[in-house]
């Protein structure tokens, strides 16, 4: 009985860890195993995006604030905007969903994303951790995806910015071999208008989202990767 009871329990434990967020999701503690099994290098990921990524997740999931944190999405603002780097990964069952392009602001960069702000007007991308929200359509852009942004004086003036993902047809490959690189958007993470629709319903209404640069004043001062919260005004 006593062995019966102790088999019960160890198998309850990853649910009963997990209960707040109302999702089972499996232990997701041995990253490398994990980021290998996702074969997220050959994508272009390194392993160090993915753990941050990883770590604002389980902060955020701890504080409730995730509906289901099941579904990572991670924009890699350090890459090449010729390259695919959005990446949709459902942990729950070891899955990339969704690897594609995505376009930064246009006072962000050009083929590189090189400045970042939370400043409306500044038709710049934010960095940091965003909840996603409901999907909504606008008369410009369409189906698009409302962006929460949850770290103060990095993006927590997204809702205010009409910060969303939506398509556009300057976020596509025909765009990058027209130009050299992808479009640009007013500061959006915009995707290709055929990838739009799946992306929204894959990670719409509390998932968590992370777009990263190689930022130190970003990495040191994040709210949500950082233990002490500080205000950095920028």
């Amino acid at each position: 009985m006593i062995k019966q009871l102790f088999i019960f329990m160890m198998f309850l434990l990853p649910v009963m860890n997990r209960a707040d967020s109302g999702y089972p999701v499996p232990a997701i503690e041995n990253q490398p195993s994990l980021f290998n099994a996702l074969n997220l290098s050959a994508k272009g990921l390194s392993a160090e995006v993915f753990e941050l990524a990883l770590k604002g997740l389980r902060k955020l999931e701890a504080e409730g604030k995730l509906k289901n944190p099941d579904i990572l999405t991670i924009v890699d603002f350090s890459q090449s905007s010729k390259m695919k780097r959005f990446y949709v990964i459902d942990l729950l069952n070891k899955v990339l969903l969704y690897n594609t392009y995505v376009a930064h602001g246009r006072n962000t960069g050009d083929e590189y994303a090189t400045h970042f702000s939370n400043i409306s007007g500044s038709y710049q991308s934010s960095l940091g951790f965003f909840i996603t929200r409901k999907e909504t359509t606008g008369a410009s852009v369409g189906l698009s995806l409302l962006l929460d942004g949850v770290e103060k004086g990095f993006n927590d003036n997204a809702m205010k910015r009409e910060i969303i993902i939506h398509g556009a047809a300057y976020a596509t490959e025909n765009f990058i071999r027209k130009t050299g690189r992808l479009g640009r958007s007013f500061g959006c993470p915009s995707l290709p208008p055929d990838q739009i629709k799946p992306v929204v319903e894959s990670i719409r209404e509390g998932t968590c989202l992370f777009i990263y640069h190689k930022d130190d004043q970003y990495i040191a001062h994040s709210p949500v990767l950082n233990d002490q919260c500080r205000d950095t005004g920028k």
